[in-house]
C-alpha cells in the first residue's frame, strides 16, 4: 500500500470554496480504487494549511487512477471548481508507505 500525503497552501480567504474542492475530490479517489482519508483544514495555528491523505494498494494503481481522472468528466469539473476559486496556492504530494502494527 502507499499513502498519498498532499499539503495545500490555500487561501484562508476561500477556505469555504477549497472545503467543497475537498468534497468533490473524495469520492472521486475511491470511485477509482482508492481509499481517502479526508482532508484536514486548518483549525488552531497556520490558517493558510490543509492536508489531504489517500491510500492505494500500490504507486502502479495510483498512476492508473491519475490516467483515469484526466478523462473523467467529474474530475474536470473538481479542476474547474479550482480554476474558477483559485482556492489554494500550491500543494506538495508525497508518497509514504504505512505501518500500522
Amino acid at each position: 500500500m502507499v499513502t498519498c500525503y498532499l499539503r495545500y497552501v490555500i487561501d484562508p480567504m476561500k477556505i469555504e470554496d477549497f472545503e467543497h474542492y475537498a468534497r468533490l475530490w473524495i469520492p472521486l479517489v475511491e470511485k477509482f480504487g482508492g481509499r481517502h482519508h479526508g482532508y484536514f483544514l486548518p483549525h488552531e495555528g497556520a490558517n493558510n494549511i490543509a492536508v489531504a491523505l489517500f491510500s492505494f494498494p500500490s504507486l502502479a494503481e495510483y498512476e492508473v487512477y491519475r490516467d483515469k481522472a484526466s478523462d473523467d468528466p467529474q474530475c474536470r469539473a473538481a479542476m474547474a471548481h479550482y480554476e474558477n476559486t483559485r482556492c489554494y496556492f500550491s500543494y506538495e504530494r508525497s508518497f509514504m508507505r504505512p505501518i500500522f502494527d
